[in-house]
């Protein structure tokens, strides 16, 4: 994955505010490190790449500050070797997707707007991410025909978890989301294939 870190301080720099933050998982760690945001957003938005915000992408959507995305990849609770096989449900420009990819075997992406879709599926092919494969649809649906997936990661809030997302998990799998609450607080959900629920700040 050759020119995914144009900036080696500035990646340094992410990785200690993290930690400074409660991020200590190594995987995720070195995924936030060897991936920079900057490539899956417009030029005109490299000097906030560094700041810790979320970016606006195309079609309304955005990428979420480096925390949220550090806390979402942390509750997959993956394991090291890239054994497991992640559903990813609103794959966006593909960062989240890139992110997936150092640390899981094999990443589903579905995305529900066309043109982000192939923005993200150029941007994959040139930076040589192999273990991805994007789809165009309603991610709520997942995607049964390469189920059942060992991770489904939703990025966006809801309120609910679809039962149908929970049919396309293996024997010990778990779906992460953000859940939306009545206030429009979120909180951080973590369901297994058993329906036992985890919830933490996001």
């Amino acid at each position: 994955m050759a020119d995914l870190i144009p900036d080696p301080l500035r990646a340094a720099r992410l990785v200690l505010s993290l930690r400074r933050q409660g991020i200590t998982d190594d995987g995720v760690l070195t995924a936030l490190e060897t991936v920079d945001r900057g490539v899956f957003v417009g030029e005109n938005l490299s000097a906030m790449v560094a700041e810790d915000c979320a970016l606006p992408i195309p079609c309304g959507q955005s990428i979420p500050r480096p925390i949220i995305t550090a806390k979402l990849l942390r509750a997959l609770q993956v394991s090291p070797g890239k054994e497991e096989r992640v559903l990813l449900i609103g794959s966006g420009s593909g960062y989240t997707a890139a992110l997936l990819s150092q640390i899981s075997r094999h990443v589903y992406g579905i995305e529900r707007y066309e043109r982000l879709v192939e923005q993200s599926r150029s941007r994959l092919n040139a930076l040589n991410v192999e273990n991805v494969t994007i789809k165009h649809g309603n991610g709520l649906l997942g995607l049964q025909e390469h189920g059942p997936y060992d991770r489904i990661l939703l990025t966006g809030a809801i309120k609910t978890i679809p039962a149908v997302l929970i049919e396309q998990l293996s024997k010990n799998g778990l779906i992460v989301t953000a859940i939306e609450s009545n206030s429009g607080d979120q909180i951080l959900r973590t369901v297994s294939k058993d329906k036992d629920v985890i919830d933490e700040p996001m």
